[in-house]
């Protein structure tokens, strides 16, 4: 039982860790775009 729960908490960990990391690839990305592009002067 305790196996399993040790298990169960590194995939939690691991999903953590994947998803702030996709997060902050996407805040990245979003900042560059937004400091890149020419600003709409309308």
């Amino acid at each position: 039982m305790v196996k399993k729960l040790l298990i169960l908490v590194g995939v939690v960990g691991v999903a953590a860790v994947v998803a702030r990391k996709i997060k902050a690839s996407n805040d990245e990305r979003a900042l560059w775009h937004e400091a890149t592009t020419a600003p709409d002067l309308r």
